[in-house]
């Protein structure tokens, strides 16, 4: 399972909010919500955020194996 818990405890380290991300950045309240979720994000977005951050994708994300995974 992908997770986004790098991504909040970057937010939390940064002088960004969610408020900012929506409103200055134009990230997507659905976006934010979608991040809360864990739910799939796409490359552009996840670009978008490495670059308000300044950060690499590993930064915002982490893989976590889970009950919940597809078996291959």
């Amino acid at each position: 399972m992908i997770t986004y818990e790098p991504f909040w405890h970057l937010l939390k380290a940064s002088t960004e909010t969610t408020y900012t991300l929506i409103y200055k950045h134009h990230i997507s309240s659905s976006t934010i919500d979608r991040l809360r979720k864990n739910k799939p994000l796409n490359t552009t977005t996840l670009n978008d955020l490495c670059r308000i951050f300044n950060c690499n994708i590993s930064d915002l994300v982490c893989y976590k194996p889970s009950d919940q995974d597809q078996s291959l």
